[in-house]
């Protein structure tokens, strides 16, 4: 596409972060592979040919919204407490706490997009579905490089397993989004977000 057409393309008084906040409301609602470009164009209030001329294909566009998103307050929740929270007890305990009130949120679709929006892809779009299983990888890495870190200052005991409390607390964020998504309220995964701290390992001084 010509610089030519792609300015005909976008009518005038285009908002694009607008254009972009209802692709990523409908990307979220629905997930990618059930979301279509009529359907994109319509929410976001533009023709076909604005869509191509500002974001791209309908996978470029996507992966502009997911990285706004994880920009955003709703997806950015885990990074920003791995960083504030002094303690790493502190830091999962914020996430596990934040991700029950977010992911219900009637503000917002519920659950998390990196989590949800690329179930049952067709195989031509097998790269939509791999870019979002990395971003949920390198939170897992995230997770496990800070237990680890927890484990050489004695915040974790010598014997716990931070690849396998990593997957855990992974495992326990994903389904909590899906249980939003499947009607749970903040109350219900709250009490999920207790549980799973109970299994924070204990050092022997603690259980004494």
């Amino acid at each position: 596409m010509s610089e030519t057409s792609a300015r005909r393309g976008r009518p005038r008084g285009f908002d694009r972060a607008a254009a972009l906040a209802a692709a990523t409301r409908l990307f979220w609602e629905r997930g990618y592979e059930a979301t279509s470009i009529g359907e994109l164009t319509a929410a976001m209030g533009i023709r076909p040919g604005s869509l191509y001329a500002a974001f791209g294909d309908k996978k470029t566009l996507f992966r502009e919204v997911v990285h706004s998103y994880r920009r955003s307050p709703v997806g950015a929740f885990i990074g920003v407490a791995l960083r504030e929270e002094a303690t790493t007890h502190g830091a999962f305990a914020r996430i596990l706490r934040e991700a029950a009130v977010s992911y219900p949120d009637p503000s917002h679709p519920a659950g998390c997009l990196t989590i949800s929006a690329a179930t049952n892809v067709t195989p031509q779009d097998a790269e939509v579905e791999i870019f979002l299983r990395n971003l949920r990888k390198e939170n897992l890495i995230a997770f496990e490089d800070r237990l680890r870190t927890a484990q050489q200052a004695g915040e974790l005991p010598a014997e716990a397993d931070p690849r396998a409390l990593a997957s855990y607390f992974a495992a326990v964020i994903q389904g909590m989004s899906q249980r939003a998504r499947d009607g749970a309220k903040a109350a219900e995964l709250g009490e999920v977000a207790g549980l799973a701290l109970a299994a924070w390992p204990a050092k022997a001084a603690d259980q004494d």
